[in-house]
């Protein structure tokens, strides 16, 4: 049997190459104009990730819909786009062998309240777990608006393809909308769109359907799932594995696989009551590795699993367990975009997760600070300058709050 490695290319069921195994995931960027078209910025840091070795790039969130936006700067792609940038921005993801896809994402109900009064979801269910306090409760969508919003990835996808971009992917995950459809603990519907698994996996077979038309066969379109919602209720692990083999079933071409929700923001490494972390997949690093092996046995789907990887050794050992086919990684390349090339050149690499702290653990909490250190070091690589492992976390959090207020520290994950 050969060993798999980091550098060998994979070949998708429709015959596109991806050069190695390493697969940037999504990260929300915040690069949007005031028109919500990209910034050159989203140019300048796809071909610097490009640069550094990666096999596929997923974009952040891109909204289908610029009447729901998940974040005061998210990009949005719709006929009111200018396709100019899109194309620009294609194409530096596509330099150096690598190839770029667009994560495509509508938030649903998980819109600040400074951002939209009535947001829409498929029950009128509210967040929960201290939420409500930042989210409006949703309205439940009409048969119409949901028809509506499987138009719009379908739109959105077919003009990421007229664009440049080598793939789009589904946002299935993080409690967002397609999640919401997913979750019986947010999905009350009683009519076609809701009740029975079946039923609640509809509105995502029918946006995959709806944008394989508009894109063809020979485009790849992939998903991003979660293993379960880890919350009482909720999608389980059980579900996910239906809802990966009838997606395979489809034709899907690619399936990464995270976890959690705002509520239980496990897509963040935290466990929830209802996760328990298996000491063998802490010694393998990959937070959702057992979730993968069962999925393994149903499908022949390519996979990704994303989160909790920082060797170089561990990522191997995944492959070769045939349980993934890419590793996922993401806040690795915030802080160094050569990531990818440092693992491949050397089998022993292996890079500690940076932990920003203020020093205050209830300002950590409340502000984010993670999530808003990383951003921050995406945003002076799109400026041209290096990322600074060093970085000042209370400087970051100080600077954010002067120069946005408070509003940036809702709630919001890629």
């Amino acid at each position: 049997m050969n060993l798999i490695c980091l550098n060998d290319p994979f070949s998708l069921p429709n015959g596109q190459v991806i050069k190695n195994r390493l697969f940037k995931s999504a990260m929300s960027e915040q690069l949007g104009d005031k028109h919500h078209n990209p910034k050159q910025g989203l140019v300048t840091l796809y071909q610097r990730w490009a640069r550094g070795g990666i096999g596929l790039s997923m974009t952040g969130n891109v909204m289908v819909d610029r009447g729901a936006l998940g974040e005061p700067k998210n990009v949005v792609l719709d006929e009111h786009s200018d396709l100019t940038v899109f194309r620009e921005w294609a194409s530096a993801g596509t330099q150096n062998g690598s190839q770029i896809w667009m994560q495509l994402n509508h938030p649903g109900k998980q819109i600040p309240k400074f951002l939209c009064d009535s947001p829409v979801a498929p029950s009128a269910i509210s967040l929960e777990r201290g939420l409500e306090k930042g989210f409006n409760t949703p309205r439940a969508l009409t048969e119409k608006e949901i028809i509506a919003i499987i138009d719009k990835f379908a739109l959105s996808a077919k003009l990421a393809k007229q664009a440049g971009f080598t793939g789009v992917q589904i946002h299935g995950a993080h409690g967002y909308l397609v999640s919401q459809f997913l979750s019986s603990r947010h999905n009350q519907r009683q009519d076609k769109w809701g009740g029975s698994l079946e039923n609640r996996l509809r509105f995502v077979l029918e946006v995959y359907r709806a944008i394989r038309k508009e894109v063809g066969e020979d485009f790849p379109v992939g998903i991003k799932l979660n293993s379960a919602d880890f919350m009482k209720g909720g999608f389980t692990e059980e579900e996910s594995m239906q809802v990966v083999q009838t997606l395979s079933d489809n034709g899907i071409d690619l399936i990464e696989i995270s976890g959690g929700t705002y509520e239980s923001p496990s897509m963040m490494g935290s466990k929830s009551k209802a996760e328990s972390i298996k000491s063998s997949t802490v010694k393998r690093e990959a937070y959702f590795m057992d979730y993968m092996v069962k999925a393994r046995k149903l499908v022949s789907t390519p996979l990704v699993v994303t989160g909790g990887f920082r060797t170089a050794q561990a990522m191997n050992d995944a492959l070769n367990t045939s349980a993934t086919d890419f590793i996922g990684i993401a806040r690795t390349m915030a802080v160094d975009p050569d990531f990818p090339n440092k693992l491949i050149e050397n089998p022993s690499y292996g890079m500690p997760l940076t932990v920003p702290t203020t020093g205050k653990p209830a300002l950590d909490k409340v502000a984010m600070v993670g999530l808003v250190w990383y951003e921050h070091q995406m945003w002076r690589i799109a400026s041209g300058k290096k990322a600074d492992p060093k970085l000042s976390a209370l400087g970051v959090v100080l600077k954010t709050i002067f120069s946005a207020g408070w509003h940036a520290f809702k709630k919001r994950r890629a």
